[in-house]
């Protein structure tokens, strides 16, 4: 998210599960206005009320939104993600964001991920990229502009987030 907004606006660690609240991340490029929803990771172990009230805040995302980016690391694919691809909605597009795409070293091996990416779910686009470098942010805009829905932006041109200051001060 902080990388498609431009900005730090959301909390990043290696420690699963820090990511507590929905985020919204916008971006203006051109014509286009990018609403990004930044959700808590989907909780396998469903046995505490936040775990509960995590889930309900993905599953109600995926209802509002008119594509969903399905990210994970190039190459890679868990039982986790397999769960979580389950859940993603029939009458939406889906885009697989294959992220990390310069830790791959032999570009050849995605080959055989991709075809088995291909297998578990009928993804409107494939799109691998390195978050990290903007060119390929700029592609992904490209490749997302086409799933808007034409209207009003819902933001202002120059906004980040709907957070408030404070919230993020206390992500960062």
């Amino acid at each position: 998210l902080n990388a498609l907004v431009g900005q730090k606006i959301s909390i990043t660690s290696r420690k699963a599960q820090t990511t507590r609240h929905r985020i919204t991340g916008i971006r203006t490029v051109g014509p286009a206005q990018f609403v990004f929803v930044d959700t808590p990771g989907f909780q396998m172990k469903h046995g505490t009320a936040l775990h509960r009230t995590l889930n309900r805040t993905v599953l109600s995302s995926l209802s509002e939104v008119d594509a969903v980016l399905f990210v994970v690391e190039a190459g890679r694919f868990g039982l986790d993600d397999a769960k979580v691809l389950a859940l993603l909605p029939p009458d939406k597009p889906a885009l697989l964001i294959a992220n990390k795409l310069d830790a791959v070293k032999r570009r050849n091996d995605m080959l055989p991920w991709l075809k088995s990416m291909q297998e578990r779910h009928a993804f409107a686009e494939f799109v691998p990229m390195s978050a990290r470098k903007d060119d390929d942010v700029q592609r992904l805009f490209q490749i997302l502009a086409p799933y808007l829905p034409e209207g009003p932006w819902m933001h202002e041109e120059d906004a980040l987030t709907d957070r408030s200051d404070r919230f993020l001060a206390s992500e960062i």
